[in-house]
């Protein structure tokens, strides 16, 4: 029931609105540069951070001043550590199982045997 008000509320609001009297032109809009610069520097964010997991301790180059963060497969973080070193190794003291890793943007899924 609550579900139908709502849509019917929606649609009222939609056929309030007044119609536009000129779409504008996507081409002129359009800016062919800043795709690509966007992608190149995301690109670069995701091939300067490393991440190596060697049983439960996990090494990341390139990361300093991020934060890393272990969530488990639900979701969950686990826990946050601060990256203070380009090359840092963090012993993540957990139990055997599967985990997601986040640094900065870059996301690793691991499993710890």
């Amino acid at each position: 029931m609550k579900k139908n008000i709502l849509l019917l509320a929606l649609f009222a609001i939609v056929a309030a609105m007044p119609a536009r009297a000129e779409e504008p032109a996507l081409e002129a809009d359009f800016d062919a540069e800043a795709p690509t610069s966007i992608m190149a520097e995301t690109d670069a964010e995701f091939q300067d951070i490393q991440i190596a997991v060697d049983g439960t301790q996990v090494r990341i180059c390139g990361a300093e001043g991020l934060t890393l963060e272990v969530f488990n497969l639900t979701g969950v973080k686990i826990s946050t550590t601060k990256i203070d070193s380009n090359d840092k190794v963090v012993n993540l003291n957990l139990q055997h199982g599967c985990y997601i890793l986040k640094v900065g943007k870059v996301v690793r899924k691991i499993s710890i045997r």
